[in-house]
């Protein structure tokens, strides 16, 4: 079962202008800054309320992000929300039909566990399931 939005995940190319903006003009906190060195991100949540709004920027060229950023632009990149058994999340949804993108959960920003669905069977938006680590 889905409990509430972890997060919603926004593409950026300047990660410090859009850290500014959301600290500036929402009044939104810097609540944790990363670099995924795998899929080449470097990863900024920023805390409202119980959920966060995550900035995710390329750290090389050959980041996961860049082939989005060079085919959208910066902008909204998915939904992202919690579950307390990401296992049981996920074969529930396959059971359902909806298709998988990640078929075993990977790591995730502060030690979560995260999937993503296909965006074709969710209207289009990309979904990420989180189940956050247990000291978060």
């Amino acid at each position: 079962m889905l409990i509430r939005i972890d997060h919603i995940g926004i593409a950026v190319d300047d990660l410090d202008a859009a850290i500014a903006l959301y600290e500036q003009q929402f009044g939104m906190a810097l609540v944790h800054r990363e670099i995924a060195e795998g899929p080449g991100l470097e990863l900024v949540l920023l805390g409202i309320g119980e959920s966060h709004v995550e900035l995710l920027a390329p750290v090389r060229d050959d980041a996961m992000i860049s082939g989005y950023l060079a085919e959208h632009g910066p902008g909204l990149h998915h939904v992202a929300y919690v579950t307390r058994d990401i296992e049981a999340e996920m074969a529930r949804l396959a059971d359902e039909g909806m298709r998988l993108i990640d078929t075993e959960p990977r790591t995730g920003v502060r030690g979560s566990r995260i999937a993503f669905l296909e965006p074709d069977g969710t209207g289009h938006v990309l979904t990420e399931l989180v189940q956050p680590a247990p000291d978060v």
